[in-house]
């Protein structure tokens, strides 16, 4: 559609033009079906350089092919046009060689040859544009792949500890089973179907979150030192789905809180009038805790998501030392 609109821009154009020159003229219903030839010529020119030889030897890079026909057919529509033309100009025999007008030849190959060179202009331009539109659909493809990728790295280590935790209590006949069953079961159902969208609002994150202390705590019957304060007042801000639950995940797999002691996880949620803030601090283990190949990949993902969902809009600050701190601002749409 747009090569059409160029297209009937550009005949529309030329005709003006040649109306305008016509007018000049002392016969404008003479000069206008003696050029016809010229205009025709143009037409095919303007078809030649959109359809043929810009697509399949200017973007193709086959330049030398390219200047070939372009010069060629430009000699030629020339001479046939002039050669089919009377001209209103012929000079009297009294008429000096010095003033007579230039050829028709002339006249008709810099018309054609303008008209030519703005469409092979044109035509780069739309190629151009949607060359652009391209690679920024091929980049929007690209980015939505490694953030689905991202968000669904669920940590399977959590799931198998909560499955043998839920296991262990319907052995025991614990009255928590059917409670612990329907909280992983909302969090699978959230990961699965909830996650595809880009935000959510962060009540149903804060579900997980809840979801996921709470089957974390089924593996003892002790009590573990974990506080989650809510201070948000509205629940209906929209977020990035599964960005707070890395940052969780890391304080509790580095807290050594399962040996409890002095072990603990504090989490804090509370907003500002244009933003989201989460708190995680985490202790220290006085011993070190063996980690695995993959330690820090959470992390790692958590900027690239960041990066990705809310570019220039957070600040993340992490603090490491008597204990680690993860404090992380979010710049909402609402």
């Amino acid at each position: 559609m747009k090569i059409r609109f160029h297209i009937v821009a550009q005949l529309i154009l030329w005709a003006l033009v040649w109306v305008v020159i016509g007018l000049n003229q002392r016969d404008l219903t003479k000069f206008l079906p003696a050029n016809s030839f010229a205009y025709g010529f143009q037409v095919l020119m303007v078809l030649l350089a959109a359809y043929f030889v810009a697509p399949r030897f200017l973007f193709q890079k086959k330049y030398v092919s390219f200047i070939l026909i372009s010069v060629a057919s430009l000699v030629l529509s020339a001479f046939l046009s002039s050669e089919a033309m009377t001209s209103p100009h012929t000079p009297g025999p009294n008429v000096i060689e010095a003033h007579r007008p230039p050829s028709p030849f002339v006249i008709h190959l810099l018309l054609i040859s303008v008209s030519y060179i703005l469409s092979i202009l044109a035509e780069t331009f739309l190629f151009a544009q949607k060359k652009e539109e391209a690679m920024a659909k091929q980049t929007v493809a690209l980015v939505e792949s490694e953030l689905k990728f991202l968000k669904m790295q669920i940590n399977p280590h959590f799931l198998f500890n909560s499955l043998n935790n839920i296991y262990a209590l319907s052995i025991s006949n614990s009255e928590k089973t059917p409670e612990s069953i329907h909280s992983l079961s909302e969090m699978l159902r959230y990961v699965i179907y909830e996650c595809e969208k880009p935000k959510v609002p962060i009540e149903k994150e804060i579900k997980y979150i809840e979801n996921y202390i709470e089957l974390f705590k089924l593996r003892s019957s002790k009590s573990f030192n974990i506080t989650f304060t809510n201070n948000l007042d509205n629940t209906s801000i929209l977020v990035a789905p599964m960005l707070f639950i890395i940052f969780i995940e890391n304080a509790f797999k580095h807290s050594g809180i399962e040996k409890r002691g002095e072990s603990f996880v504090h989490i804090t949620l509370e907003s500002a009038s244009d933003s989201l803030i989460l708190s995680v601090e985490n202790s220290l283990p006085k011993e070190k805790i063996n980690k695995d190949e993959n330690s820090g990949i959470g992390l790692t993902n958590a900027k690239k998501r960041l990066e990705i969902s809310y570019p220039d809009r957070h600040e993340l600050l992490i603090e490491d030392g008597s204990t680690y701190k993860v404090i992380l601002k979010l710049y909402t749409d609402a």
